[in-house]
């Protein structure tokens, strides 16, 4: 499928970067009015002590008033398995609709069935306002914006195209940080490749927008580069990189690789569109560890 978009509009793009996981956080302000659109918001915890509060989504929320924007959309690009979802504070805070992939369901299903929720959680993606099909539009002011389905990390993962502005969720980091894991469940590392394919597709000059920047090698935090700049010098994929090698190469490092330090938390939290479990009798609220379950 290809994605039209007109490369002539050129949206505001303000990142909030959360050192805490790494994360960066958007605000997309449409150039020919005051909507606005949020991605990838984030909900401060701190594990050790079971303690949520909302220092980065509060900054977000202050510049969407101070510059006196409109809040429409909160976009989820995947469900984060390495940060929480401030959604639902901040959508209470400023309104607008909460969208993600309409594989969410999947990820609910398998992942329902891993914590053992019981039937009152739903699994059919009814947390959210909107689940996007591949190729979905939908509005943020005058700005037509399409869904770009890029399964491979995680079966709900969307890429997000907003004028000239992508926004990739896990699906690839900078140049010089490669691409994203694919061995969490439901992941797999050709749909991943297939998917970097798709979002490679796009004019050179796309901007592309990281969910995660880990500073390799010592060089500063960044979150912006161009479909060119990762088809010519990406680590894992650029210069033209095979399938199958990509595939040996991912599998042979996901091998490797220790779980997210708040993958626990975040899929319990995330799969709910960042809504903690409800309370028990006594309205107190917990999160569960499946033992040898991950």
């Amino acid at each position: 499928m290809t994605i039209k978009t007109d490369m002539t509009v050129r949206p505001e793009v303000k990142g909030f970067f959360d050192p805490a996981t790494s994360t960066i956080s958007y605000v997309v302000k449409d150039p020919n009015s005051d909507a606005c659109a949020i991605v990838d918001s984030v909900m401060d915890i701190d594990y050790a002590a079971g303690r949520i509060t909302y220092g980065h989504a509060d900054a977000m929320i202050g510049y969407v008033k101070e510059r006196g924007l409109k809040l429409e959309w909160l976009i989820e690009t995947h469900v984060h398995a390495d940060h929480l979802s401030a959604a639902p504070y901040i959508q209470k805070a400023l309104g607008g609709k909460l969208g993600i992939g309409r594989n969410i369901t999947v990820v609910q299903d398998t992942f329902g069935k891993i914590f053992n929720e019981g039937t009152e959680f739903q699994r059919d993606g009814s947390q959210f306002d909107r689940l996007f099909d591949d190729g979905d539009t939908y509005k943020v002011g005058t700005m037509t914006c399409v869904a770009m389905h890029t399964p491979g990390h995680t079966p709900a993962c969307m890429t997000h195209v907003m004028g000239d502005a992508a926004f990739v969720g896990d699906t690839l980091f900078m140049p010089d940080g490669g691409s994203a894991r694919a061995d969490f469940p439901g992941g797999d590392a050709g749909q991943l490749y297939d998917s970097i394919q798709k979002v490679l597709a796009l004019p050179d000059d796309m901007r592309l927008f990281m969910c995660h920047d880990y500073g390799p090698n010592g060089r500063d935090i960044r979150w912006e580069t161009t479909v060119g700049e990762e088809k010519a010098h990406n680590i894992h994929v650029g210069g033209g990189k095979a399938r199958e090698d990509f595939i040996k190469f991912r599998t042979a490092r996901d091998a490797q690789l220790d779980m997210p330090k708040l993958i626990i938390p975040s899929l319990q939290v995330n799969m709910r569109a960042g809504s903690l479990p409800e309370p028990d009798e006594t309205g107190k609220r917990f999160l569960k560890v499946p033992v040898n379950g991950l």
